[in-house]
Protein backbone atom coordinates (compact mmCIF):
# COMPACT_ATOMS: atom_id res chain seq x y z
CA UNK A 1 0.00 0.00 0.00
CA UNK A 2 2.38 2.49 -1.30
CA UNK A 3 0.19 4.85 -2.29
CA UNK A 4 -2.04 4.98 1.35
CA UNK A 5 -0.76 8.22 3.00
CA UNK A 6 -2.01 9.10 6.52
CA UNK A 7 0.48 10.96 8.38
CA UNK A 8 -0.77 13.44 10.80
CA UNK A 9 1.70 16.00 9.45
CA UNK A 10 0.03 16.44 5.74
CA UNK A 11 -3.16 17.10 7.48
CA UNK A 12 -1.46 19.51 9.84
CA UNK A 13 0.23 21.30 6.29
CA UNK A 14 -3.57 21.26 4.39
CA UNK A 15 -4.98 22.85 7.97
CA UNK A 16 -2.27 25.32 8.18
CA UNK A 17 -2.64 26.27 4.48
CA UNK A 18 -6.30 27.18 5.27
CA UNK A 19 -6.90 24.56 2.42
CA UNK A 20 -5.93 27.04 -0.19
CA UNK A 21 -4.95 24.83 -2.92
CA UNK A 22 -5.79 25.09 -6.08
CA UNK A 23 -7.63 22.85 -8.27
CA UNK A 24 -4.67 21.17 -10.05
CA UNK A 25 -3.50 20.84 -6.68
CA UNK A 26 -6.37 19.51 -4.86
CA UNK A 27 -6.61 16.58 -7.95
CA UNK A 28 -3.02 15.44 -7.79
CA UNK A 29 -3.63 14.82 -4.41
CA UNK A 30 -6.45 13.15 -5.31
CA UNK A 31 -4.62 10.86 -8.16
CA UNK A 32 -1.98 9.84 -5.69
CA UNK A 33 -4.66 8.45 -3.92
CA UNK A 34 -6.97 6.46 -6.35
CA UNK A 35 -4.34 3.92 -7.68
CA UNK A 36 -4.08 2.04 -3.92
CA UNK A 37 -8.23 2.39 -3.69
CA UNK A 38 -9.34 -0.80 -5.54
CA UNK A 39 -7.38 -2.85 -3.52
CA UNK A 40 -7.59 -1.58 -0.07
CA UNK A 41 -8.99 -2.64 2.45
CA UNK A 42 -12.08 -1.36 4.43
CA UNK A 43 -9.62 -0.22 7.56
CA UNK A 44 -7.30 1.63 4.36
CA UNK A 45 -10.19 3.17 2.28
CA UNK A 46 -11.07 4.97 5.71
CA UNK A 47 -7.56 6.15 5.87
CA UNK A 48 -7.64 7.54 2.06
CA UNK A 49 -10.64 9.47 2.65
CA UNK A 50 -9.49 11.10 5.77
CA UNK A 51 -6.38 11.92 4.27
CA UNK A 52 -8.67 13.53 1.13
CA UNK A 53 -10.56 15.50 3.75
CA UNK A 54 -7.90 17.02 5.75
CA UNK A 55 -5.48 17.87 3.00
CA UNK A 56 -7.92 18.91 0.27
CA UNK A 57 -10.80 20.43 2.51
CA UNK A 58 -13.84 18.14 1.36
CA UNK A 59 -16.69 17.11 2.87
CA UNK A 60 -16.32 13.09 3.38
CA UNK A 61 -19.55 12.57 0.88
CA UNK A 62 -17.73 15.04 -1.59
CA UNK A 63 -14.29 12.96 -1.37
CA UNK A 64 -15.89 9.62 -2.18
CA UNK A 65 -17.94 10.78 -4.79
CA UNK A 66 -14.74 12.17 -6.38
CA UNK A 67 -12.78 8.54 -5.86
CA UNK A 68 -15.72 6.79 -7.76
CA UNK A 69 -15.64 9.33 -10.36
CA UNK A 70 -11.71 8.93 -10.97
CA UNK A 71 -11.79 4.61 -10.85
CA UNK A 72 -14.64 4.48 -13.47
CA UNK A 73 -12.44 7.05 -15.28
CA UNK A 74 -14.72 9.78 -15.14
CA UNK A 75 -13.58 13.86 -15.53
CA UNK A 76 -13.62 14.42 -11.60
CA UNK A 77 -14.60 18.46 -13.18
CA UNK A 78 -17.65 17.40 -14.93
CA UNK A 79 -20.19 19.17 -14.25
CA UNK A 80 -23.45 17.50 -12.99
CA UNK A 81 -26.15 17.07 -15.80
CA UNK A 82 -29.10 19.85 -14.33
CA UNK A 83 -31.94 17.89 -13.29
CA UNK A 84 -35.16 18.17 -15.61
CA UNK A 85 -37.74 20.42 -13.51
CA UNK A 86 -41.19 18.42 -12.19
CA UNK A 87 -44.10 20.16 -12.62
CA UNK A 88 -46.81 19.47 -10.48
CA UNK A 89 -48.86 21.83 -12.27
CA UNK A 90 -49.49 21.99 -15.71
CA UNK A 91 -49.98 24.90 -17.80
CA UNK A 92 -53.67 25.09 -17.51
CA UNK A 93 -53.40 25.96 -13.64
CA UNK A 94 -50.91 28.39 -14.11
CA UNK A 95 -52.86 30.39 -16.64
CA UNK A 96 -55.53 30.46 -14.15
CA UNK A 97 -52.89 31.93 -11.79
CA UNK A 98 -52.05 34.36 -14.31
CA UNK A 99 -55.69 35.86 -14.48
CA UNK A 100 -55.98 35.80 -10.44
CA UNK A 101 -52.63 37.43 -10.33
CA UNK A 102 -53.45 40.07 -12.63
CA UNK A 103 -56.84 40.67 -10.82
CA UNK A 104 -55.16 41.91 -7.97
CA UNK A 105 -52.68 43.78 -9.52
CA UNK A 106 -49.67 41.17 -9.17
CA UNK A 107 -49.86 40.89 -5.31
CA UNK A 108 -46.88 38.25 -3.46
CA UNK A 109 -47.80 34.92 -3.29
CA UNK A 110 -47.73 35.18 0.62
CA UNK A 111 -50.74 37.68 -0.48
CA UNK A 112 -52.38 35.82 -3.22
CA UNK A 113 -52.78 32.21 -1.74
CA UNK A 114 -55.57 33.47 0.92
CA UNK A 115 -57.04 35.23 -1.61
CA UNK A 116 -57.79 32.76 -4.15
CA UNK A 117 -60.57 30.27 -2.64
CA UNK A 118 -63.01 33.48 -2.31
CA UNK A 119 -61.36 35.16 -5.87
CA UNK A 120 -61.88 31.80 -7.92
CA UNK A 121 -65.46 31.68 -6.36
CA UNK A 122 -66.02 35.27 -7.38
CA UNK A 123 -64.09 34.91 -11.03
CA UNK A 124 -66.36 31.52 -11.81
CA UNK A 125 -69.18 33.11 -10.77
CA UNK A 126 -68.96 36.16 -13.21
CA UNK A 127 -67.67 34.06 -15.71
CA UNK A 128 -64.41 35.49 -16.02
CA UNK A 129 -62.83 32.01 -15.31
CA UNK A 130 -63.74 29.01 -17.14
CA UNK A 131 -61.61 26.19 -15.85
CA UNK A 132 -62.35 22.64 -15.26
CA UNK A 133 -62.51 21.53 -11.67
CA UNK A 134 -59.08 19.46 -11.38
CA UNK A 135 -57.90 23.26 -12.43
CA UNK A 136 -59.81 24.90 -9.74
CA UNK A 137 -58.60 22.21 -7.08
CA UNK A 138 -54.97 22.73 -8.79
CA UNK A 139 -55.08 25.95 -8.00
CA UNK A 140 -56.48 26.51 -4.54
CA UNK A 141 -53.92 24.40 -3.51
CA UNK A 142 -50.55 25.57 -4.89
CA UNK A 143 -48.44 26.88 -1.87
CA UNK A 144 -47.22 30.54 -1.86
CA UNK A 145 -43.62 29.85 -2.77
CA UNK A 146 -44.98 27.94 -5.54
CA UNK A 147 -46.92 30.59 -6.89
CA UNK A 148 -43.91 33.20 -6.52
CA UNK A 149 -41.62 30.61 -8.47
CA UNK A 150 -44.20 29.84 -11.09
CA UNK A 151 -45.21 33.77 -12.19
CA UNK A 152 -41.06 34.61 -12.00
CA UNK A 153 -41.50 35.07 -15.71
CA UNK A 154 -44.43 37.14 -15.56
CA UNK A 155 -42.52 39.80 -13.02
CA UNK A 156 -40.09 40.33 -15.38
CA UNK A 157 -39.94 43.71 -16.80
CA UNK A 158 -41.94 45.46 -14.28
CA UNK A 159 -39.93 48.63 -12.99
CA UNK A 160 -40.72 50.96 -10.33
CA UNK A 161 -41.46 54.77 -11.02
CA UNK A 162 -39.10 57.48 -9.57
CA UNK A 163 -39.33 58.58 -6.10
CA UNK A 164 -41.24 61.79 -5.09
CA UNK A 165 -40.91 64.36 -2.55
CA UNK A 166 -42.87 65.31 0.22
CA UNK A 167 -44.45 68.44 0.02
CA UNK A 168 -45.33 68.81 4.10
CA UNK A 169 -44.95 71.96 5.10
CA UNK A 170 -45.11 72.12 9.35
CA UNK A 171 -47.92 73.86 10.83
CA UNK A 172 -47.26 75.92 14.06
CA UNK A 173 -50.25 76.95 15.26
CA UNK A 174 -52.01 74.40 17.36
CA UNK A 175 -49.19 71.97 18.24
CA UNK A 176 -49.82 72.35 21.52
CA UNK A 177 -53.25 71.88 21.90
CA UNK A 178 -53.03 68.52 19.60
CA UNK A 179 -51.29 65.18 22.03
CA UNK A 180 -48.42 63.29 19.99
CA UNK A 181 -49.56 59.88 19.22
CA UNK A 182 -45.90 57.44 18.65
CA UNK A 183 -45.45 54.27 16.34
CA UNK A 184 -45.67 52.18 19.59
CA UNK A 185 -49.02 53.69 20.52
CA UNK A 186 -50.76 52.03 17.67
CA UNK A 187 -51.03 48.29 19.46
CA UNK A 188 -54.29 46.91 19.46
CA UNK A 189 -56.89 49.40 18.55
CA UNK A 190 -59.95 49.52 17.53
CA UNK A 191 -61.46 49.92 14.06
CA UNK A 192 -62.63 53.77 13.83
CA UNK A 193 -58.84 55.26 14.83
CA UNK A 194 -57.63 56.11 10.83
CA UNK A 195 -54.43 58.08 9.93
CA UNK A 196 -54.54 60.54 6.92
CA UNK A 197 -52.05 62.24 4.77
CA UNK A 198 -51.85 63.83 1.84
CA UNK A 199 -50.43 62.91 -1.22
CA UNK A 200 -49.30 66.29 -3.81
CA UNK A 201 -49.55 65.33 -7.88
CA UNK A 202 -47.25 68.19 -8.78
CA UNK A 203 -45.30 65.81 -11.50
CA UNK A 204 -41.69 67.12 -10.60
CA UNK A 205 -42.58 70.69 -10.38
CA UNK A 206 -44.66 72.55 -7.08
CA UNK A 207 -45.03 75.53 -8.53
CA UNK A 208 -48.55 76.59 -8.92
CA UNK A 209 -52.07 74.96 -8.56
CA UNK A 210 -52.37 71.17 -8.76
CA UNK A 211 -55.05 68.37 -6.93
CA UNK A 212 -53.98 65.99 -3.72
CA UNK A 213 -55.35 62.81 -3.04
CA UNK A 214 -56.04 62.17 0.88
CA UNK A 215 -55.65 59.07 2.22
CA UNK A 216 -56.65 57.18 5.04
CA UNK A 217 -56.13 54.04 6.35
CA UNK A 218 -58.35 52.08 9.32
CA UNK A 219 -55.62 50.69 11.48
CA UNK A 220 -57.13 47.66 13.02
CA UNK A 221 -58.49 47.08 9.79
CA UNK A 222 -56.31 48.18 7.09
CA UNK A 223 -59.49 49.32 5.39
CA UNK A 224 -58.40 52.11 2.78
CA UNK A 225 -60.17 54.87 1.41
CA UNK A 226 -59.03 58.29 -0.75
CA UNK A 227 -60.54 61.04 -2.04
CA UNK A 228 -58.44 63.93 -4.01
CA UNK A 229 -59.17 67.13 -3.30
CA UNK A 230 -58.25 70.35 -6.03
CA UNK A 231 -55.55 71.97 -3.06
CA UNK A 232 -54.47 71.76 0.07
CA UNK A 233 -55.99 74.62 1.59
CA UNK A 234 -57.51 73.57 5.16
CA UNK A 235 -61.38 73.96 4.44
CA UNK A 236 -60.82 71.91 1.07
CA UNK A 237 -58.98 69.39 3.01
CA UNK A 238 -62.09 69.66 5.72
CA UNK A 239 -64.34 69.15 3.42
CA UNK A 240 -62.72 66.21 1.17
CA UNK A 241 -62.28 64.41 5.28
CA UNK A 242 -65.75 64.58 5.54
CA UNK A 243 -66.97 63.18 2.49
CA UNK A 244 -63.64 60.41 2.78
CA UNK A 245 -65.16 59.31 6.63
CA UNK A 246 -68.81 58.16 5.25
CA UNK A 247 -67.00 55.44 2.68
CA UNK A 248 -66.37 53.67 5.68
CA UNK A 249 -68.30 50.64 7.22
CA UNK A 250 -68.12 51.83 11.01
CA UNK A 251 -68.25 54.98 12.91
CA UNK A 252 -64.97 56.97 13.06
CA UNK A 253 -63.54 57.76 16.76
CA UNK A 254 -59.64 59.14 16.16
CA UNK A 255 -57.70 60.95 13.75
CA UNK A 256 -54.06 61.04 12.97
CA UNK A 257 -52.25 63.04 11.09
CA UNK A 258 -48.60 64.65 10.28
CA UNK A 259 -47.76 68.14 11.29
CA UNK A 260 -48.07 69.73 7.99
CA UNK A 261 -50.19 72.89 8.04
CA UNK A 262 -53.26 71.39 5.87
CA UNK A 263 -54.26 69.36 9.39
CA UNK A 264 -52.80 71.27 12.13
CA UNK A 265 -55.23 74.04 11.88
CA UNK A 266 -58.35 75.38 14.07
CA UNK A 267 -61.17 74.81 10.84
CA UNK A 268 -59.77 70.94 11.06
CA UNK A 269 -59.41 71.20 15.32
CA UNK A 270 -63.10 72.38 15.16
CA UNK A 271 -64.36 69.99 13.22
CA UNK A 272 -63.06 66.95 14.96
CA UNK A 273 -64.35 68.65 18.15
CA UNK A 274 -68.03 69.17 17.03
CA UNK A 275 -68.12 65.55 16.08
CA UNK A 276 -66.25 63.97 18.98
CA UNK A 277 -63.80 62.84 17.30
CA UNK A 278 -59.62 61.95 18.66
CA UNK A 279 -57.46 64.19 16.89
CA UNK A 280 -53.35 63.33 17.24
CA UNK A 281 -50.43 64.02 15.49
CA UNK A 282 -46.73 62.42 15.03
CA UNK A 283 -43.65 63.53 15.98
CA UNK A 284 -41.83 66.55 13.89
CA UNK A 285 -39.47 64.15 11.07
CA UNK A 286 -40.54 60.63 12.51
CA UNK A 287 -42.68 59.17 9.97
CA UNK A 288 -42.92 56.38 11.27
CA UNK A 289 -45.34 57.89 13.78
CA UNK A 290 -47.66 57.82 10.82
CA UNK A 291 -45.90 54.21 9.03
CA UNK A 292 -49.18 52.57 7.82
CA UNK A 293 -50.90 55.70 5.79
CA UNK A 294 -47.10 55.95 4.35
CA UNK A 295 -47.07 52.77 3.19
CA UNK A 296 -50.45 53.45 1.76
CA UNK A 297 -49.42 56.55 -0.13
CA UNK A 298 -47.26 54.24 -1.83
CA UNK A 299 -50.03 50.75 -2.71
CA UNK A 300 -53.15 52.67 -3.24
CA UNK A 301 -51.93 56.42 -4.36
CA UNK A 302 -48.55 56.03 -6.71
CA UNK A 303 -48.87 52.50 -7.79
CA UNK A 304 -52.24 53.33 -9.25
CA UNK A 305 -51.64 57.16 -10.89
CA UNK A 306 -47.79 57.36 -10.39
CA UNK A 307 -45.81 60.86 -10.24
CA UNK A 308 -47.76 62.20 -12.85
CA UNK A 309 -48.93 66.29 -12.65
CA UNK A 310 -52.79 66.18 -12.51
CA UNK A 311 -54.19 69.93 -12.23
CA UNK A 312 -57.38 70.15 -14.36
CA UNK A 313 -61.21 69.73 -13.35
CA UNK A 314 -61.35 66.78 -16.20
CA UNK A 315 -58.57 64.59 -13.99
CA UNK A 316 -59.85 65.82 -10.57
CA UNK A 317 -63.00 63.79 -12.17
CA UNK A 318 -61.00 60.85 -13.09
CA UNK A 319 -59.69 60.15 -10.15
CA UNK A 320 -62.67 60.48 -8.02
CA UNK A 321 -64.09 57.89 -9.99
CA UNK A 322 -60.89 55.88 -10.09
CA UNK A 323 -60.71 55.56 -5.82
CA UNK A 324 -63.91 53.88 -5.15
CA UNK A 325 -63.27 51.01 -7.24
CA UNK A 326 -59.87 50.91 -6.36
CA UNK A 327 -61.25 50.84 -3.01
CA UNK A 328 -63.80 48.27 -3.80
CA UNK A 329 -61.28 45.70 -4.72
CA UNK A 330 -58.23 45.88 -2.69
CA UNK A 331 -60.98 46.06 0.69
CA UNK A 332 -63.39 43.26 -0.52
CA UNK A 333 -60.60 40.99 -2.22
CA UNK A 334 -56.69 41.95 -1.61
CA UNK A 335 -55.45 40.50 1.83
CA UNK A 336 -52.59 42.11 3.94
CA UNK A 337 -50.81 41.28 6.75
CA UNK A 338 -50.51 42.83 9.93
CA UNK A 339 -47.22 42.90 12.21
CA UNK A 340 -47.90 40.57 15.02
CA UNK A 341 -44.39 40.56 17.46
CA UNK A 342 -41.18 41.83 16.54
CA UNK A 343 -38.20 40.36 18.33
CA UNK A 344 -34.33 42.04 18.33
CA UNK A 345 -31.28 39.66 19.09
CA UNK A 346 -28.69 42.56 19.00
CA UNK A 347 -29.00 44.18 15.43
CA UNK A 348 -30.94 41.52 14.22
CA UNK A 349 -34.70 42.14 14.05
CA UNK A 350 -36.95 39.48 12.88
CA UNK A 351 -41.01 40.16 12.18
CA UNK A 352 -43.81 37.67 12.65
CA UNK A 353 -46.64 38.65 10.25
CA UNK A 354 -50.19 36.74 10.37
CA UNK A 355 -52.01 35.12 7.51
CA UNK A 356 -53.34 37.45 5.08
CA UNK A 357 -56.85 38.41 5.18
CA UNK A 358 -59.00 41.29 3.35
CA UNK A 359 -59.97 44.64 5.31
CA UNK A 360 -63.56 43.05 5.61
CA UNK A 361 -62.39 39.23 6.26
CA UNK A 362 -60.79 41.23 9.32
CA UNK A 363 -63.42 43.60 10.24
CA UNK A 364 -66.24 40.53 10.46
CA UNK A 365 -64.04 37.83 11.68
CA UNK A 366 -61.78 40.59 14.47
CA UNK A 367 -64.61 43.06 15.70
CA UNK A 368 -68.00 42.31 14.73
CA UNK A 369 -69.93 44.32 17.16
CA UNK A 370 -67.82 47.58 15.56
CA UNK A 371 -70.11 46.94 12.63
CA UNK A 372 -74.01 48.34 12.33
CA UNK A 373 -76.20 45.42 11.00
CA UNK A 374 -76.90 47.37 7.91
CA UNK A 375 -73.71 48.26 7.51
CA UNK A 376 -72.67 44.40 7.51
CA UNK A 377 -75.81 43.40 4.88
CA UNK A 378 -74.07 46.03 2.81
CA UNK A 379 -71.01 44.40 3.24
CA UNK A 380 -72.16 40.81 2.20
CA UNK A 381 -74.33 42.22 -0.69
CA UNK A 382 -71.31 43.83 -2.22
CA UNK A 383 -69.32 40.70 -1.78
CA UNK A 384 -71.83 38.29 -3.24
CA UNK A 385 -71.92 40.50 -6.30
CA UNK A 386 -68.96 42.42 -7.10
CA UNK A 387 -67.10 41.37 -9.70
CA UNK A 388 -63.28 41.70 -9.72
CA UNK A 389 -62.05 40.93 -13.43
CA UNK A 390 -64.52 44.40 -14.01
CA UNK A 391 -63.30 46.20 -11.27
CA UNK A 392 -59.93 45.51 -12.61
CA UNK A 393 -61.30 46.68 -16.10
CA UNK A 394 -62.89 49.93 -15.58
CA UNK A 395 -59.18 50.76 -13.38
CA UNK A 396 -57.04 49.84 -16.23
CA UNK A 397 -59.40 52.28 -18.47
CA UNK A 398 -59.56 55.20 -16.38
CA UNK A 399 -56.48 54.69 -15.68
CA UNK A 400 -55.15 54.68 -19.81
CA UNK A 401 -57.36 57.81 -19.99
CA UNK A 402 -55.05 59.56 -17.00
CA UNK A 403 -51.86 58.15 -18.68
CA UNK A 404 -53.10 60.29 -22.24
CA UNK A 405 -53.76 63.05 -20.80
CA UNK A 406 -49.72 63.19 -19.14
CA UNK A 407 -48.78 62.36 -22.85
CA UNK A 408 -50.81 65.20 -24.27
CA UNK A 409 -49.63 67.46 -21.10
CA UNK A 410 -45.54 66.50 -22.07
CA UNK A 411 -42.72 67.01 -19.88
CA UNK A 412 -43.32 69.03 -17.09
CA UNK A 413 -40.56 71.70 -16.89
CA UNK A 414 -39.58 72.61 -13.53
CA UNK A 415 -39.87 76.37 -12.80
CA UNK A 416 -37.21 78.64 -12.03
CA UNK A 417 -36.90 80.10 -8.93
CA UNK A 418 -36.88 83.84 -8.15
CA UNK A 419 -33.40 83.96 -6.93
CA UNK A 420 -32.19 81.44 -9.61
CA UNK A 421 -29.25 84.03 -10.64
CA UNK A 422 -27.41 84.08 -7.40
CA UNK A 423 -27.90 80.49 -7.02
CA UNK A 424 -26.50 79.79 -10.00
CA UNK A 425 -23.29 82.11 -8.86
CA UNK A 426 -23.61 84.22 -12.76
CA UNK A 427 -23.35 87.60 -10.58
CA UNK A 428 -20.76 86.55 -8.57
CA UNK A 429 -17.44 87.55 -9.92
CA UNK A 430 -13.64 87.55 -8.92
CA UNK A 431 -11.37 90.11 -8.99
CA UNK A 432 -8.32 90.09 -11.42
CA UNK A 433 -4.82 89.95 -9.98
CA UNK A 434 -3.98 93.07 -10.45
CA UNK A 435 -7.30 94.81 -9.70
CA UNK A 436 -8.34 96.48 -6.84
CA UNK A 437 -11.32 95.30 -4.48
CA UNK A 438 -11.84 98.31 -2.21
CA UNK A 439 -13.72 101.28 -3.78
CA UNK A 440 -12.15 104.33 -3.71
CA UNK A 441 -13.84 107.11 -1.05
CA UNK A 442 -13.29 110.09 -3.88
CA UNK A 443 -12.45 111.08 -7.14
CA UNK A 444 -8.76 110.90 -7.52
Amino acid sequence: MGGVVDSSEDARVGQAAGMGLTMGQRKAVLASQVRAWPKATKREKSAILDHLVAVNGWHRDHARKMIRRAVAGQDVNRPRKPREPVFTYGPEVIDALVVCWAVLDGPAGKILQPALPALIDRLVACGELDAPADVLAGLGAMSPATIDRRLRPYRIGLVGELKGRSLTRPGSLLKSSIPLKTWHEWDDTQPGFIEIDLVGHDGGDNNGAFHYSLDAVDVATGWTETITVRSKGERIVAEGLEQLVLRFPFAILGIHSDNGSEFINHHLLRWCTARKITFTRGRPNHSNDQAHIEQKNWTRVRRHVGYYRYDTPRELDLLNQLWPIAAELTNLFTPQQKLVKKTRSGAKVTKTYDTATTPAARLSRDHPDQIDPVDQRDLEQRLATANPAQLRRDIDLIQRNLLELARRRGTVLKAAKRNHVYLSRAKITRAKPDESTTQPKRAS
